[in-house]
């Protein structure tokens, strides 16, 4: 049984103080008990341009065991989940994304109550909502599909490569020991070069199902515009994360010079028109497909053709 924990939440222009509300109840709930469990709260923005939503969040620091940090300089999610770790004082630190929901109320004591010697747990996320109110929106649609993977099982598989920071529990030393790496500035990315960390350093990972909701779907071109800058990063990153990626493994499973002109081409005529769909009422899936994997290629094509 563990019985310290600092909940840690990075924020980027949202307001989460419904899921630090949350999580105190959780908390308080536990220590009726647990009476030796320990608990602190600790969300910090990362210099959110919406001052409206900084100004929603100072609210956290008028809660019992919490602590609201608005910092002045954006210095990537990477980071802040760095500066969480370096912030927190408790043994073990449990990584919630601002955005996510707790559905269940035993969501602190399936990470907190197992007694298995772990270095990481990764509880995974679920997606909410229903076709009804969201079947335009292409983030719904898109982790709808994959909804099916993101079960313990199935991360399970390859525990490393899956690892994603939404919602997982870990070792406050194993943090300061292996940390995010900064480079990563933008959201993206960042987790897998994390997972591909911890297993170099040999920290066992556990993959559970004890998840988040995701509720909060952008809209398309905004998540559009999300894709593209990661996909630049994947692009930048494209050494390290080798083998810890499907689109790098499709890239580099390609091997006939011409496959790849002639996606270059379909993407230079068609992008604009498969984006245009992506953005739309209708955005279709197999085109998220196919507009990924061209811009990608297109991304890479001075890499080994010059």
């Amino acid at each position: 049984m563990k019985n310290e924990l600092s909940i840690l939440i990075p924020v980027y222009n949202e307001t989460c103080v419904d899921l630090v509300r949350r999580l105190v109840v959780l908390c308080h709930q536990r220590t009726y008990r647990v009476t030796s469990f320990k608990y602190e709260i600790i969300v910090a923005d990362d210099a959110s341009p919406n001052r409206q939503c900084v100004a929603d969040n100072e609210v956290i620091n008028r809660i019992a065991h919490c602590r609201f940090i608005a910092r002045e300089t954006n210095s990537g999610s990477a980071a802040m989940r760095n500066f969480l770790g370096e912030e927190s004082r408790y043994e073990w630190l449990l990584f919630l994304d601002c955005d996510m929901q707790i559905v269940s109320d035993q969501f602190l004591d399936a990470y907190l109550d197992d007694e298995h010697d772990y270095g990481v747990v990764n509880g995974g996320i679920a997606i909410g909502g229903s076709k009804e109110e969201y079947g335009h929106n292409l983030r719904y649609l898109y982790e709808k599909r994959e909804e099916a993977a993101h079960c313990a099982e199935q991360r399970g598989i390859q525990p490393y490569r899956e690892f994603r920071s939404t919602n997982f529990l870990m070792e406050r030393d194993v943090m300061l020991s292996c940390q995010f790496d900064e480079r990563f500035k933008k959201s993206g990315y960042e987790d897998v070069a994390f997972g591909k960390a911890l297993k170099k350093a040999n920290v066992p990972i556990w993959h559970i199902d004890n998840p988040t909701m995701m509720v909060d779907f952008e809209d398309n071109p905004r998540f559009m515009d999300k894709i593209d800058r990661s996909l630049h990063t994947l692009h930048t990153f494209r050494n390290e994360l080798r083998g810890y990626s499907r689109m790098i493994s499709i890239e580099s499973g390609i091997h006939v010079g011409m496959v790849k002109v002639a996606i270059r081409l379909w993407h230079r005529l068609f992008g604009g028109l498969e984006r245009r769909n992506l953005c739309g009422r209708h955005p279709m899936l197999f085109v998220f497909d196919l507009y990924r994997l061209g811009y990608y290629i297109t991304l890479t094509k001075n890499d080994k053709e010059k």
